[in-house]
């Protein structure tokens, strides 16, 4: 029962974060005739990207912490902290333009994008989310080099949580799909891609600072991601992979002279990433765009009378701390997928071989 409380206390509390952090950004959302909420403007604003991260609002300011913008344009390398950009300004003639993206102003009066590789508030968050793994892996290994975990039986606590879901990955995902005699050389690889797509799926649901960033909701992240499997794949295949492959066991006007079916085999090699890295980004997008729509009710009732507002606002409520639950379950789901796919791709990379 005191699990239960305490779940039930932290999903009121994201749900109520969540408010929160909408109600903050919402008078920057409205019409200026209507006042009303742009709800789209509000959902798209949150899961996108940005130069700077939104902390708070205070007394009407918003409270954001710069990012170092770095930047090629037509004149060199350019380094500035963001906040030279707020409030329509203009650095080096740099600006931010109405798409988020910075721009350059040309001699001749034109706009074009120059190259841009700043630290942005997803690439901060994924950052943070690789030191933090880290550090949660290395102070997790420390206890075993203290400790014989023979004599002394398992960590308990966090460690033990730890432990409990290397077993359960590796035992469950790895070692089936890969086989007894190969997983251990990718174990490493797959714990990482598991626990660092957990970690930043659950800081993603966070709405305060230094969580609430949509990682794992950016294509280029999972595309990374995806890509990462694709080489461990085909860069440490063996031989009957690549028969498989150029040769497939099929009949041979299929493969000859019009190569049919090693045209559908190499397809197949680029569909297979493709669906990891479109899984992720579309499961975790929808769930940040359901929740924050949810809360976008609030707003957009806020004027049609206080029984309306003050139904709605009690079931949106109740639907947040619904979908803060199902977010927590979809952000162990996908990593687990993630990770049992990469799995079994690496495993039908090596056929031939002893799958324990």
């Amino acid at each position: 029962m005191k699990w239960m409380s305490l779940i039930c206390s932290m999903m009121l509390f994201l749900s109520g974060g969540m408010v929160t952090h909408a109600s903050e950004e919402a008078p920057s959302h409205q019409t200026e005739d209507e006042g009303q909420v742009d709800v789209a403007e509000l959902v798209f604003g949150h899961i996108g990207d940005s130069y700077g991260w939104h902390i708070t609002t205070w007394k009407g300011k918003h409270v954001t912490i710069p990012l170092p913008c770095i930047v090629h344009s037509s004149t060199g390398w350019h380094c500035f902290m963001s906040s030279e950009l707020e409030h329509g300004g203009v650095y080096e003639g740099l600006f931010l333009a109405e798409n988020g993206k910075i721009m350059e102003i040309m001699p001749d009066g034109s706009i074009r994008r120059p190259f841009d590789i700043s630290i942005t508030k997803n690439v901060a968050s994924l950052i943070f989310s690789a030191i933090l793994l880290v550090v949660i892996i290395l102070s997790t290994a420390r206890w075993y080099r203290k400790h014989d975990a023979v004599k002394e039986g398992s960590p308990k606590g966090f460690r033990g949580l730890m432990e409990m879901l290397v077993m359960m990955v590796t035992d469950d995902l790895i070692k089936p799909s890969i086989g007894e005699k190969n997983y251990r050389k990718y174990t490493p690889y797959l714990l990482t891609v598991f626990f660092f797509i957990f970690l930043s799926n659950l800081l993603g649901i966070v709405p305060f600072f230094p969580g609430g960033a949509n990682v794992t909701g950016n294509i280029a992240v999972t595309m990374v991601l995806a890509l990462f499997t694709f080489f461990m794949v085909n860069l440490f295949a063996n031989k009957h992979y690549w028969k498989e492959i150029l040769w497939p066991d099929a009949p041979i006007f299929l493969k000859f002279p019009l190569p049919i079916m090693q045209i559908i085999e190499i397809f197949g090699m680029f569909s297979k990433p493709f669906s990891l890295m479109v899984r992720l980004f579309a499961n975790i997008l929808a769930g940040h765009a359901m929740i924050l729509g949810l809360v976008a009710v609030i707003f957009v009732t806020a004027k049609m009378g206080p029984v309306i507002s003050g139904s709605m606002t009690a079931i949106t409520m109740v639907f947040g701390v619904f979908m803060d639950c199902l977010e927590l379950l979809v952000a162990f789901i996908q990593a687990y997928v993630f990770t049992m796919l990469s799995s079994v791709f690496i495993g039908m990379s090596r056929p031939e071989e002893d799958h324990a």
